[in-house]
């Protein structure tokens, strides 16, 4: 049996906080709001997963209202997450992921966030596509105010 399912997270940009994206610190100016570290990457990730396996979404699992999450590193809710579904009979078939941001450039990056997630995961650096792209100067992130990202996922039983 194969299941897709599909995530989406945005979050707001502060000086405040250093950039996690894709489960590794990257050199920015400002970092990305939440309450967790904020990874915009893998919290699409995670809904996508969770959403395939018809478990609800990241908050339910991992909420905002919690003392546990806070300023939990995101790399341990994806790994939480693995197991969640790996207990309902699934694993990762493949992962594709778009990053909407105007700056920083992350298409240098990619490689050793496909790497992190992989290890993560526990699969091929092969089954995880990270994309990057702007929104050409439009809306929030354009302004530069926020980051999102956008994943699809396959699983299988």
């Amino acid at each position: 049996m194969i299941r897709i399912g599909m995530g989406y997270d945005v979050h707001k940009l502060t000086a405040e906080r250093p950039l996690m994206l894709g489960g590794i610190r990257i050199a920015h100016t400002h970092g990305l709001l939440g309450h967790s570290d904020a990874d915009v990457l893998i919290h699409a990730i995670c809904d996508a997963l969770l959403g395939a396996a018809n478990m609800r979404d990241i908050g339910y699992h991992f909420p905002d209202t919690s003392s546990e999450t806070l300023n939990m590193d995101s790399k341990i809710i994806l790994r939480k997450t693995i197991e969640l579904i790996a207990r309902e009979g699934y694993r990762v078939g493949n992962i594709d992921a778009t990053i909407c941001a105007e700056r920083p450039k992350i298409n240098p990056h990619i490689p050793v966030m496909q790497q992190c997630l992989a290890d993560v995961i526990g699969c091929s650096v092969n089954d995880i596509s990270i994309k990057a792209t702007t929104s050409e100067r439009m809306g929030f992130v354009g302004r530069e105010e926020g980051i999102s990202a956008y994943a699809v996922c396959l699983i299988e039983k």
